[in-house]
C-alpha cells in the first residue's frame, strides 16, 4: 500500500470526528480496500436502523452507528436490472437503454406499447471494476449480475477479474460438500472471505451482490422458527421466514467485517451497503402471500412511489466519515461509479457519466450536493404505469405516461405521498415536467408509443418475453412460495 499523500488537507473536523465519536483514529489511505453489499430487493424500512420493529439486524445497525446513513438515497429505477445498469455505468437507464428488469414481461394489449430494452450491459461501457482495476486494484463480483445471462456479458468481461467462474479447486475443496445455504448467503460468504484472505495485501473492490432477500423467501429453519415464536409487533407484516432472511444476511455481513477486523484492515475499508429497488410487496401479479410493506412509504418495487426507489443505505469509512451521521441529501445508485472512483484517487472513464461524487458530502453529511434534481425513468408495466418521475428539493413530480397525469408531493411533510398537490402548485408542477422532458430528451430516453391493438378486456394480460406467450400466473405463484429451507 502506497502511503498516504493526503492526510495533510484532511480537514479539522474530520481529523477530529474519531476522537469526538469513540472511533480509533486512522489516517486517510491514498487508496482504501473497498466492499460492496448490495442486496437485492431490500426494502429502505427493513432494517433495524431503519426503524424495522420486528427485523433484527445488529450487524447493519452498527455499521450506521460507525458510520453514515443517507436516509434519501435512491435507487434510480424501482426494478433490478435497470438499477445495477446504472451502478455499473454512472448512468441513468435513460442512457444504458436497460429501462426494464432482464428480460422483462409485457402486455401487448395495454393503451401503450413499452419500448425495447437492452438485454445486457452495453459492451465499452466503462464499470467500477474496469476504473479500479485500472488504477491498482484487484477487482472481484460475486453474487447476482443480471446484466446480460451469455459468458460474454459476465461480470468477468467488465472489469471485475475475480468471480465465481475464477474460483480455484482450493476454494471449492475448502467447502467441500457443504450446501449454498438458504439464496446462497453462506456460499456468497465464503466466497468472500477466501477473495479477501486472497488480496489482504493489496488495494481491493470486492462486490458482494447477495440475491436474498428475493421472492421465493428462504431462511434458515433455526432462524425461521426464532420469528415464529417471537412476538410480533402491532403493525407491519412481519412475515416470520423474511425476517428470517434478513438476519440470515446480517449474520453473513457480521462475518465479513470480522474477517476485516482480523486481517487489521477495518481501518483501511470503506464499506457501503446498499440495496438495487424497493421492496416487494407481493408478486406483480396481484396473487400470492404478502411478505413485506414498505411503510411508512408508499407503493413497492416496480413504482415510482417512495416504497419503489428509496433505498437504505450505509457507508463506513473510519477516521474520515463521522461516526453516527446522518445525510438528508437526495442522492442515486448512478452517483456511486463517481463515488467509487474518488475513493480509489482515479479519473472517471471517457464516457457519460451522469452521477455524482458523493465523496464531500460522506466527508460532511450536512453539506449541499451541488445540484437541482434527480431523475427517474420506467417506461414499463409492471406493479404499476408506466412512468417518469423528478425530485427537486423536498418536491416529486410523478408523470404517467398513458394519461399524462401528474402527481406533485412534498416530501419534507407528506413522505407517505397521500395528497397530491398539483392543483394547488400547478406553476412547479408544469416546471418540473418540463425539466423531466428536457431531461428525457437529453439523455436519448426511450417512449412507450401508442398500442393500435389496445383492447381494455384483454389489457391485464401479462406475457413473458423470453417465450412470447402468456404468463401462466398460478404456476408462478407456486414458484415463489415461501421455503423454510
Amino acid at each position: 500500500m502506497r502511503p498516504t499523500t493526503r492526510l495533510l488537507s484532511v480537514s479539522l473536523l474530520v481529523v477530529l470526528q474519531p476522537l469526538l465519536h469513540g472511533q480509533r483514529e486512522a489516517p486517510e489511505p491514498t487508496q482504501p480496500n473497498v466492499l460492496f453489499l448490495l442486496i437485492d430487493d431490500l426494502g429502505w424500512p427493513d432494517v433495524g436502523c431503519f426503524g424495522h420493529e420486528f427485523h433484527e439486524t445488529p450487524v447493519i445497525d452498527s455499521l450506521a452507528r460507525q458510520g453514515v446513513r443517507l436516509s434519501d438515497f435512491y435507487a434510480a429505477t424501482p426494478v433490478c436490472s435497470s438499477t445495477r445498469s446504472t451502478i455499473q455505468s454512472g448512468q441513468y437507464s435513460a442512457r444504458t437503454g436497460v429501462t426494464d428488469f432482464i428480460p422483462g414481461h409485457w402486455r401487448p394489449f395495454e393503451r401503450l406499447v413499452v419500448p425495447p430494452i437492452e438485454h445486457h450491459l452495453q459492451t465499452g461501457l466503462q464499470t467500477p471494476g474496469d476504473a479500479l482495476q485500472a488504477a491498482g486494484y484487484t477487482t472481484g463480483y460475486f453474487g447476482k449480475w443480471h446484466l446480460g445471462g451469455n459468458a460474454e456479458h459476465a461480470p468477468d468481461q467488465h472489469g471485475y477479474q475475480v468471480t465465481e467462474r475464477q474460483l480455484g479447486p482450493e476454494f471449492q475443496e475448502s467447502r467441500a460438500d457443504r450446501p449454498r445455504g438458504p439464496k446462497s448467503i453462506d456460499f456468497l460468504t465464503d466466497a468472500a472471505l477466501w477473495f479477501i484472505d486472497e488480496h489482504q495485501d493489496r488495494p481491493f473492490f470486492l462486490t458482494v451482490s447477495h440475491y436474498a432477500v428475493h421472492i421465493p423467501v428462504q431462511g434458515n429453519p433455526v432462524t425461521t422458527q426464532k420469528y415464529r415464536d417471537k412476538q410480533k409487533p402491532a403493525t407491519g407484516v412481519n412475515h416470520p421466514i423474511y425476517a428470517a432472511m434478513t438476519e440470515d444476511l446480517d449474520t453473513s455481513i457480521g462475518r465479513l467485517l470480522a474477517k476485516l477486523e482480523e486481517l487489521k484492515i477495518a481501518d483501511n475499508t470503506v464499506v457501503v451497503f446498499t440495496s438495487d429497488n424497493g421492496g416487494l410487496r407481493k408478486i406483480f401479479t396481484g396473487l400470492g402471500e404478502i411478505v413485506s410493506t414498505n411503510a411508512p412509504l408508499r407503493g413497492e418495487k416496480g413504482t415510482l412511489y417512495e416504497g419503489g426507489i428509496r433505498v437504505p443505505m450505509i457507508v463506513r469509512w473510519p477516521g474520515v466519515i463521522p461516526a453516527g451521521s446522518l445525510c438528508a441529501a437526495p442522492t442515486t445508485t448512478a452517483d456511486l461509479l463517481p463515488t467509487f472512483c474518488a475513493i480509489a484517487g482515479t479519473g472517471l472513464p471517457e464516457q457519460p457519466v451522469d452521477g455524482a461524487n458523493l465523496l464531500p458530502l460522506l466527508r460532511e453529511p450536512l453539506a449541499e450536493i451541488d445540484r437541482s434534481s434527480i431523475y427517474f425513468h420506467y417506461p414499463h408495466y409492471h406493479h404499476s404505469r408506466p412512468a417518469g418521475a423528478i425530485r427537486t428539493g423536498p418536491w416529486k413530480l410523478v408523470e404517467y405516461f398513458d394519461t399524462g397525469e401528474l402527481e406533485l408531493f412534498h416530501l419534507g411533510e407528506d413522505l407517505g405521498e397521500a395528497q397530491n398537490l398539483v392543483e394547488s402548485q400547478p406553476g412547479r408542477a408544469e416546471q418540473m415536467q418540463r425539466e423531466l422532458a428536457d431531461w428525457r430528451k437529453a439523455t436519448g430516453a426511450r417512449m412507450p408509443t401508442v398500442n393500435a391493438k389496445y383492447d381494455p378486456e384483454r389489457a391485464m394480460e401479462w406475457w413473458s418475453r423470453r417465450a412470447n406467450k402468456p404468463i401462466n400466473i398460478e404456476a408462478m405463484r407456486k414458484s415463489y412460495d415461501s421455503r423454510d429451507k
